[in-house]
């Protein structure tokens, strides 16, 4: 097995570790061939059930607009009513389990063997899962969520037929100016905090754990051996890998979708582009074929690269605005918005019996579903990045470290903007579109036209570097663990990753089609994360003998 896994590129286990004994072979059901001059090397069936069904979807919804905007509607408000409760307790268990892994004696455990050496420095790193994990995501939330937060809190307690109406999570703050502004922080950062990183961490760690030290190979069915032994090899994880394919696909089609928006958005607002869909698609085709050089060049070639890049813009911007924005506000908020954070998690993170449940199910079961939905691309990622960490270092950095980026660019960006209506009366961006929020808070700033401009690259950047890794991560699990596939198969799945995003951009739901797809998706694997807990701890254990 040992050879068998150097030889498809995946090194093995340096120094001692316990290899799971299996007669299974990477590779052994894949089907081989070419079409021209391109080759192929695919798993069968998972390549080929994933394949039809999103080429089916595409072709559905662009065929019957007006009843698959229906149906999405229709799964929507589903899922987030009746699963919200799943969502939020499955979400609690994640962090709690990653805070046991920290402090029992089974984090010493190096991911690679006791003798394995990080891959990359701690810079190449953290620019890879910044890049992968949340950048979309931050760009056009950073301004927005925080905003969206303060003035329904603000707002306070609306009702109608004895029902709530307001989006004010918990109670509100109704009237309360500084109160609003704590608790719109801290339900900001509870959604872009522990637990969304939790989710990531846990895949991850389940992946890197079985693929560097175990001896599997690198696809989601492997975490599985431990609780259905060689079962994982056939129907069983085909289901489970096939799950993993449709939940990254659409994870990745909402963020890009969301990209493009905001995009659009800016560059209409710097140059005049119209809004649409036509410009849409237009970014979406043009990011997509950026996205295919980058996959051609590989991890190190592109996706790193580009990276690096962008987490030095990010840092840039962020920098400016702290300097010439409120920096003493933001400062002493960034510190106050931690203390309102875990004064409010207990509420925040409570499942049952709420009465915010605009809050709940707009906000909180979305924004779990799409983490859940990303957790196979980012975990996959970031499992390729980290291998000889321990358990307890790859935890702490990917738990604790991107939560407190992710609180500080919230304070900067967010705290900036509620500060101009609060101090300054300014309050285009309160009254903006989500898309546009970002780039009316950059309007009261200096230098409007660069840190705009900078924006829309970052927006861009960020969407090459999620739509290339995704096809790296996709085309892995359906190579059947490979990882060095034939690069057409990372074509297909970039090309048809933008594709899906177009089509659900342009049915009749527009965003919410793309919201309902990565909540349909996200409520199943949400029961596979939870079993993946479970096998981490049994794979831990022998780890540790």
């Amino acid at each position: 097995m040992v050879d068998e896994i150097e030889s498809e590129g995946i090194r093995p286990p340096d120094g001692e570790s316990d290899l799971i004994d299996t007669d299974y072979e990477i590779g052994q059901d894949n089907v081989e061939g070419n079409v021209g001059p391109f080759g192929f090397d695919i798993h069968n069936p998972v390549f080929g059930i994933s394949g039809v069904a999103i080429v089916a979807f595409v072709f559905y919804t662009l065929a019957l607009p007006e009843q698959s905007g229906a149906l999405f509607s229709w799964l929507f408000g589903a899922v987030t009513k009746g699963f919200d409760w799943f969502f939020i307790g499955a979400a609690n268990i994640f962090v709690l389990f990653c805070f046991m892994l920290i402090v029992l004696p089974m984090g010493k455990v190096r991911l690679g063997g006791k003798d394995a050496v990080p891959d990359y420095s701690y810079v190449g790193w953290f620019a890879m899962l910044f890049a992968a994990g949340m950048g979309i995501g931050l760009m056009f939330y950073g301004v927005s969520e925080p905003m969206s937060h303060f003035s329904s809190s603000f707002g306070g307690v609306v009702s109608e037929g004895g029902a709530r109406t307001d989006w004010a999570p918990l109670g509100g703050a109704g009237g309360d100016q500084d109160e609003a502004i704590r608790l719109g922080m801290a339900a900001t950062i509870f959604h872009w905090g522990l637990h969304p990183w939790a989710i990531y961490a846990v895949v991850a760690l389940s992946l890197a754990l079985f693929t560097y030290n175990k001896g599997l190979p690198l696809t989601i069915r492997s975490a599985f051996y431990p609780i259905f032994g060689d079962r994982v090899w056939g129907w069983t994880g085909h289901i489970i890998d096939t799950l993993a394919v449709f939940a990254t696909l659409f994870g990745l089609a909402t963020s890009l979708g969301f990209g493009a928006t905001q995009a659009n958005a800016g560059l209409n607002e710097l140059f005049g582009v119209p809004i649409g869909g036509t410009t849409q698609v237009i970014l979406i085709s043009v990011i997509t074929a950026i996205a295919l050089i980058s996959v051609v060049r590989g991890l190190d070639g592109g996706v790193k690269i580009l990276s690096e890049i962008n987490m030095g813009l990010a840092f840039l911007l962020l920098l400016f605005v702290l300097i010439v924005g409120p920096t003493v506000a933001i400062l002493t908020g960034f510190a106050d918005s931690l203390l309102a954070y875990v004064q409010y998690l207990p509420g925040l993170a409570n499942p049952i019996g709420r009465e915010d449940t605009n809050f709940v199910q707009g906000w909180t079961s979305f924004y779990w579903a799409w983490w859940i939905s990303w957790s196979p691309f980012v975990g996959m990622f970031i499992a390729r990045v980290s291998r000889g960490r321990t358990v307890r270092e790859f935890v702490i950095c990917v738990l604790l470290i991107p939560s407190l980026v992710c609180v500080l660019w919230m304070s900067v960006f967010g705290g900036t903007a509620i500060q101009q209506v609060v101090v300054d009366g300014y309050t285009a961006a309160q009254d903006a579109p989500l898309e546009l929020k970002l780039f009316k808070m950059l309007d009261e700033l200096p230098l409007t036209q660069i840190t705009s401009l900078i924006g829309i690259i970052l927006v861009i950047v960020f969407f090459v570097t999620s739509s290339d890794s995704g096809s790296l991560v996709i085309d892995t699990i359906t190579a059947g663990g490979k990882i060095d596939a034939p690069v057409p198969q990372r074509v297909f799945w970039c090309i048809f990753e933008g594709a899906v995003a177009i089509v659900l951009l342009l049915s009749v739901g527009g965003l919410q089609s793309l919201q309902s797809m990565v909540i349909s998706t996200g409520l199943p694997f949400t029961v596979v994360l939870l079993m993946m807990c479970w096998a981490i701890f049994k794979g831990l254990q022998t780890e540790e003998r």
